[in-house]
């Protein structure tokens, strides 16, 4: 029985109250999706100082954002008011890990005021050591050298106890340039993020003095979103928790999907090795989704057998079940969903609480074309929208100077994309004549090389190029406009400079590359696709008030909607082949905790669905359904036919046009709606 003296305990369930109340010993709380753990970690340090189990500077809470340690903190303050100016060690991961390194930097031959390198320097570093080195970076990118450094990091390898895979054939000379890297930091007084970690777990481990500081002082340590810790991160809780061992870890090891990134779930499954008098609580009341979106989600991750075990529950309505469809390809997908949008929901719900999640973030290429040509506003969340990043803006300069010479832009851009030694003195120098003598950009290169002004090493790259413009020039009018991308692709070095450089953001560029192509098929000519896109970039610009939410399952993580659609669930697109390939069934199992993290971001309506063909390199292939909607229960998901009636709707099917100042239905209600 609840004590009516301690009103702070009020409206948490059994489970939640049992979580707060047991402060004695390591706990392991197993919580749910949507099921209240950030209340149950903030109630629980309340208890803590209510009770005088602890000053509220002996208590150490570790989040993994800013925002969330935050968030704790401003909930605590609200009920202990005065109190909380003792709740010093709030924070992340690194930012209680400075603080403790800025107090002991001479253990590992630091000065106090070091400087923490952020990314673009920790590169330039890589760079600078790999010129010094003869490394040569084109072959291998300073991004995925610093990859695999942070990988050991993550790992807690330093230079000196780290064993290069042997599967891995870079990692010999990696392993080189990190040892150099490691002491030109101590030379600078600095370290990166990796570090801070790192080298606070060597201080621990060198000096039992420190340690015992430090250990002595947390009488409890509490940490948020567990199942996401990595090696070394899960050493320095296990250090400061050996002395008092009040570790309370709250997480959800069916939403472990950080694996790319370091994060290690067998932390949050070894939990009652590591502390074998540990206690696990389990939070299973849901207070986000209804019962058949929290039954489906279950019985999907049951699957999974890496795992504690739980089943999510909630008190409230039943609701809808859960919809299932197959399209005949990703356009009629992308139609009917967005259909769906406009003639259903967007009576019942704000377009600020729909969202379009998806496995990977070239998808939502379709999406965006329709939308566009509907008038409806949408956003991309932790992305840009595809015709704004990078590499689709360069492909897209580089048909643009094809097809337009005089495109100066276009020729800024790519001159130097890849690298041909054409740096800013040169792309000046251009300039400024291109201006004198009244030149386009390109023909003022070609003056310069002919006047003998340019430098010989800047010259030989540049004269490729520019014999290369004339090639596509000519080959554009014997071929398509996707063959001619294809061939730019080759033979520019695009693609080469992608492929050539090892990590998730390159792989994800060549993706977006490829829909690219795809989106190109649906024109008859350049002149119609660069039209196309100078209009999608331009249409949206304008766009106020309420917006449907794309984003990738990863990046919906901590959100919810009140309705979710989860368009491509295709064998090879998800579950991902790549991940399989590389990681078999643990690589399989992370896959079914993203489908299980993507439908318990819905509130009340959730939408699943797949294409039977996918164009994909060049060449449509047949697809069949995950084998994740086969996980699904029947008795909570309803399969909707889309193959009867399938007459086409002009306003929501016909492709847009734009020649001669014809414009879509939907093109058309949005200039209203601008106006």
């Amino acid at each position: 029985m609840k004590d009516s003296n301690l009103i702070y305990l009020n409206g948490l369930n059994k489970n939640q109250y049992e979580a707060v109340i047991n402060l004695d010993g390591p706990y392991l709380v197993s919580a749910g999706a949507g099921s209240g753990k950030t209340k149950v970690l903030t109630t629980r340090v309340i208890h803590i100082i209510k009770e005088k189990r602890a000053w509220p500077n002996q208590i150490l809470c570790v989040t993994f954002t800013n925002k969330a340690a935050k968030e704790m903190k401003d909930r605590v303050s609200i009920l202990l008011s005065k109190q909380t100016a003792g709740l010093s060690w709030f924070g992340t991961f690194h930012s209680i890990c400075v603080k403790i390194l800025r107090k002991h930097a001479k253990a590992i031959n630091l000065n106090s005021n070091f400087t923490i390198i952020d990314q673009n320097d920790q590169l330039k570093l890589i760079k600078n050591i790999c010129k010094a080195e003869n490394i040569d970076i084109k072959k291998i990118s300073t991004r995925y050298i610093l990859s695999v450094i942070d990988k050991w990091k993550n790992s807690g390898l330093t230079p000196k106890n780290t064993i290069p895979n042997k599967k891995e054939i870079l990692e010999t000379g990696i392993l080189k340039v990190y040892k150099i890297y490691q002491q030109k930091l101590l030379d600078l007084n600095a370290c990166d993020f990796g570090d801070l970690i790192m080298h606070c777990v060597n201080i621990f481990e060198q000096n039992k003095d420190i340690l015992d500081l430090y250990s002595g002082n947390f009488k409890y340590i509490l940490v948020d979103e567990y199942q996401d810790t990595n090696f070394i991160q899960s050493k320095w809780l296990d250090l400061l928790a050996k002395k008092s061992r009040n570790i309370c870890c709250v997480g959800d090891d069916d939403q472990s999907i950080y694996s790319w990134r370091g994060a290690e779930i067998k932390n949050f499954l070894n939990f009652d090795k590591v502390y074998p008098e540990a206690k696990i609580f389990k939070l299973e009341e849901n207070y986000r989704s209804s019962q058949n979106i929290l039954s489906a989600a279950s019985k999907l991750i049951s699957n999974n057998s890496n795992r504690v075990g739980k089943n999510l529950w909630t008190s409230g309505k039943k609701g809808e079940l859960v919809k299932v469809s197959g399209y005949k390809n990703v356009k009629e997908e992308a139609i009917t969903i967005s259909d769906i949008i406009e003639k259903k929901l967007k009576k019942k719900f704000s377009f600020n609480n729909i969202s379009i999640l998806v496995r990977a973030i070239f998808q939502t290429r379709e999406f965006e074309e329709r939308f566009l040509k509907l008038g409806i506003g949408y956003r991309i969340i932790g992305g840009i929208k595809f015709y704004e990043r990078a590499e689709i803006k360069d492909c897209v300069a580089y048909l643009r100077l094809i097809f337009q010479k005089k495109d100066d832009l276009a020729f800024e851009r790519i001159i130097n994309t890849p690298k041909r030694s054409v740096g800013d003195t040169t792309l000046k120098q251009i300039s400024e004549f291109s201006r004198k003598n009244n030149f386009c950009f390109e023909n003022a290169a070609k003056k310069l090389i002919e006047l003998n002004l340019i430098k010989p090493k800047t010259k030989k790259g540049l004269l490729e190029i520019l014999n290369l413009l004339d090639k596509w020039r000519s080959d554009s009018l014997k071929m398509n406009h996707r063959k001619l991308m294809q061939i730019v692709l080759d033979e520019s070095g695009y693609s080469l400079m992608l492929k050539n450089k090892k990590d998730l953001e390159n792989e994800n560029k060549l993706e977006n590359i490829k829909e690219l192509l795809n989106a190109m098929r649906e024109f008859d000519n350049l002149e119609g696709f660069l039209e196309h896109v100078a209009l999608a970039t331009s249409i949206d610009q304008n766009w106020q008030g309420e917006k449907i939410n794309l984003m990738t399952i990863h990046a919906s993580k901590g959100l919810e909607f009140d309705a979710v659609f989860l368009p491509g669930w295709e064998e090879g697109l998800f579950p991902h082949q790549k991940s399989i390939d590389e990681k078999g069934n643990s690589g399989l199992e992370e896959e079914r905790r993203l489908a299980y993290v993507g439908i318990t971001r819905a509130k009340k309506i959730a939408y699943i669905s797949f294409s039977m063909n996918r164009f994909y390199q060049g060449n449509w292939i047949d697809s069949i359904a995950s084998r994740f909607i086969n996980e699904l229960p029947n008795e909570n998901t309803e399969q909707i036919n889309t193959f009867e009636n399938n007459s086409d709707d002009f306003e929501f099917n016909q492709d847009i046009k734009y020649e001669e100042g014809i414009r879509s239905p939907g093109w058309l209600r949005l200039q209203k709606r601008l106006k």
